[in-house]
């Protein structure tokens, strides 16, 4: 759970010497895409995504400009069967 977190605080902060922060949604679906690609687990992300934390999250931290995701169907999608 610590390193989906940290992740995607890395990705949205505002304090990102190096880059400008992201939008959630493109910070959710690079998540995801690690989900689908098994670096991270898929039942942490699930739990991330539905308990809305990460929401919380942008309204104390980022600028409204970066919150841009309202329907979370789309980063719950497409998880590729284990092999």
């Amino acid at each position: 759970m610590i390193a989906v977190a940290d992740i995607f605080e890395s990705l949205t902060s505002r304090e990102r010497p190096y880059k400008d922060p992201m939008p959630l949604s493109v910070a959710l679906n690079i998540l995801k895409n690690m989900r689908n690609n098994h670096h991270i687990d898929p039942d942490i992300f699930e739990l991330f995504v539905k308990s809305r934390v990460w929401e919380k999250y942008a309204d104390l931290e980022l600028d409204e400009k970066q919150k841009d995701v309202d329907d979370i169907s789309l980063f719950l999608s497409d998880l590729p069967a284990l092999a």
